[in-house]
């Protein structure tokens, strides 16, 4: 008895010690992030860092992101990445220790992954990172200033975005909690009720709105040389500085209804969020607050927001306008005037001290730059705001990524939105456009068309069995819908398809509205035109082989709840990352096996769709599920007429003329032929013998 209670203990106290030790290969890591380290320290017991000397010097910490943010990948779990940080807020480098985004691991390939994060060495803590999402993005990795451009990864921007919201987030708690000077100050927020009317200049004297300016003479002190060394005109003339900015905060009412009106401030308080911080920036002079470059809704380029040591994000919210603009008694006109919000990661305190860093840039020619950086004091009058008592959270009062996203994919949300409406439209009404044959037929090819090339190749929009295993391990291990809105395309065509399930069934989806599906209906047609000889499965194996999905699926959600990895490898039985997301350019089987699923595809119509697929399987047990069954049939349907079942490509309709709807991919060829007076038998049988009638009556008139 007394050798168990020692070996209780035992197991108590010295296993977790052992835990916390570092492993040969981790400890490795570390020593790449600081290639000067003499000493690396277990993992604190009470704050899950790792300390790292030089000798009796602290160079920073190491940590695991896994220990400070759980945000879930693409893939449903957290990507866990070992992350330098130095004693001044710099990365000293980002590792990815382990991972399950698909798109890397079995897409990509992990060299970008890896390309990706590298970035982050060098990179400080007081700058704004922006991850580029659009392929208009600029390249390389540059720096304007307080804000750094890094470049993203074409086909995997969720992943990436993910990736880089992990490493702000835990660093930002490292330093806050172990570094100096990137403590937070005791939080405030605007007064409420406190409010006088005022004019502009009132405003400006009572230091309710902040005022800065630089003259021509200090700006060449800073760079060293005369503004008329530069071929641009920017010498300031008649006493005109060089540059003079306003700037207030916008949540103040005294500020806020003062600059905007009463009806504009609450018109912009409506449409923002409860936590929006919004900063105004005014400027005049020969260098305004942005370049003539920059792009409405989108970071400044010449100045940035620095508080506590951090970048603070701004980002313009583009919103004045004729109806929202800035109507203070005596304000004077402007160069630039924006409204930022502001805020992201660092958060932002509008009653503690912070400054705007101005970056001036001047070419002497196309080679040679000069700049300089001035800073301007940020600090209001006391009496606009008032103590907090429970500190905000900075990741409540910020943003969230999702949110950017949406806004920088507007129009392709729109016209995605747009497209599903008339798809709606088309199907609610097919009852009625179905007796006009060639406006069906036009239709739904234009439709395939947008669906592959608008849909698949560009938006990305292709739906896979991984986004349903990716939802249940959500479920699972805490539902957080945050993950599931950083692609809105992927979201909105989830949501209609869901939908949709209930009214129409699968066949909406898989027959208009997948890429790949589109992509094999244009094999077949091209099959069909090539003269290929189409090849008929007889019924008794068709019947068999449409159960291969069902197992597929059940294999692939159970092996996620084993092994991602596992998961990701055996989801390969989708050629859509090969065929759609990374249009063919990859590793030579994939491209084989996706390329011979198309040309079976020219021989036996939709293949893939038919026997393979797990993502139509899973659609289709729900799609059981569907309220309506809208396919008429007649009474000579299958018996004895089989027209209809002889032209579905799919063969989705069994002998006795019932519609398969768990195969059924809506083409609505059927219901064509049924409102055709020339091709349906019981029109023509009835037509027949409306025809017979008519006769005999002419003849009795007679």
């Amino acid at each position: 008895m007394a050798g168990r209670i020692v070996l209780l203990f035992t197991c108590l106290f010295i296993l977790p010690a052992a835990d916390a030790e570092l492993s040969d290969s981790k400890r490795a890591m570390i020593r790449e992030l600081f290639p000067s380290a003499t000493v690396i320290q277990d993992k604190l017991p009470d704050f899950p860092v790792y300390p790292v000397y030089q000798l009796q010097e602290l160079l920073g910490y190491a940590y695991e992101s896994v220990d400070h943010s759980r945000l879930q990948g693409f893939a449903g779990k957290p990507i866990s990445l070992l992350i330098g940080l130095d004693t001044k807020g710099r990365f000293t480098g980002v590792k990815v220790l382990n991972h399950h985004e698909p798109v890397f691991l079995h897409g990509l390939g992990e060299e970008p992954l890896f390309a990706f994060v590298d970035q982050y060495e060098g990179r400080s803590l007081r700058e704004q990172i922006i991850v580029s999402t659009s392929n208009s993005s600029r390249s390389g990795r540059t720096s304007d200033g307080s804000v750094v451009h890094f470049d993203g990864v074409s086909k995997a921007t969720v992943s990436v975005l993910i990736i880089n919201d992990t490493v702000l987030s835990s660093a930002l708690k490292v330093a806050r909690t172990k570094l100096e000077g990137f403590a937070q100050s005791a939080p405030t927020r605007a007064k409420p009720e406190f409010f006088e009317p005022l004019s502009w200049q009132q405003l400006v004297d009572r230091g309710f709105i902040g005022h800065w300016q630089a003259s021509g003479e200090a700006i060449e002190a800073a760079l060293g040389r005369p503004l008329s060394d530069y071929p641009v005109d920017i010498e300031p003339a008649g006493g005109e500085p060089f540059s003079e900015l306003f700037f207030g905060y916008i949540n103040s009412p005294m500020v806020g209804r003062n600059l905007l009106g009463n009806e504009g401030y609450q018109r912009l308080m409506q449409r923002l969020d409860d936590n929006a911080q919004v900063l105004a920036v005014m400027s005049r002079g020969v260098f305004p607050h942005v370049s003539e470059e920059f792009v409405p809704g989108s970071s400044p380029d010449r100045i940035g927001l620095i508080q506590n040591n951090l970048a603070v994000e701004m980002r313009d919210l583009n919103l004045l306008d004729q109806d929202l603009d800035f109507h203070a008694a005596g304000i004077p006109s402007f160069e630039a005037r924006h409204l930022f919000r502001v805020g992201g990661n660092a958060g932002f305190n509008p009653g503690a001290q912070a400054s705007l860093k101005l970056n001036v840039a001047l070419a002497r020619n196309h080679l040679m730059v000069d700049s300089t950086s001035l800073t301007i004091p940020v600090k209001f009058n006391d009496s606009l705001f008032e103590t907090v008592e429970v500190a905000p959270n900075p990741r409540d009062m910020r943003e969230p990524v999702w949110v950017g996203l949406w806004k920088e994919r507007w129009w392709q949300i729109s016209l995605l939105v747009l497209s599903l409406a008339l798809l709606t439209m088309f199907f609610a009404k097919q009852r009625t456009l179905s007796r006009h044959p060639r406006l069906v037929h036009r239709f739904r090819w234009g439709f395939l068309f947008f669906t592959l090339f608008f849909i698949g190749f560009y938006a990305q929009g292709q739906l896979s069995v991984v986004n349903v295993y990716t939802l249940f391990l959500a479920i699972w291990d805490g539902f957080s819908l945050n993950v599931f809105l950083l692609d809105p395309v992927i979201f909105i065509l989830w949501v209609y398809t869901f939908i949709t399930l209930f009214i129409w069934g699968r066949g909406l989806f898989c027959g208009w509205l997948c890429p790949f599906g589109a992509l094999q209906e244009m094999a077949a047609w091209l099959g069909e035109k090539l003269k290929f000889r189409q090849a008929r499965i007889p019924e008794h194996w068709h019947r068999r082989l449409i159960l291969i999905k069902y197992p597929i699926l059940l294999g692939l959600v159970g092996t996620a709840f084993y092994s991602l990895t596992l998961a990701g490898q055996l989801a390969e039985v989708e050629p859509f990352k090969t065929s759609i997301t990374l249009l063919f350019v990859r590793y030579w089987p994939f491209v084989v096996y996706a390329v011979g699923l198309l040309v079976t595809g020219m021989f036996i119509h939709k293949f893939y769709c038919r026997y393979l697929c797990p993502l139509g399987a899973g659609l289709a047990v729900l799609g059981r599920l569907r309220l309506f069954s809208w396919l008429d049939r007649v009474e000579l349907c299958g018996n004895p007429c089989q027209h209809c079942k002889n032209a579905c490509g799919i063969n989705a309709i069994r002998k006795d003329g019932r519609v398969d709807y768990d195969e059924c991919i809506q083409c609505l060829e059927c219901v064509v032929i049924l409102r055709d007076e020339e091709a349906c038998v019981d029109k023509r049988l009835e037509n027949r013998k409306r025809a017979r009638q008519e006769n005999i009556l002419a003849t009795d008139a007679s």
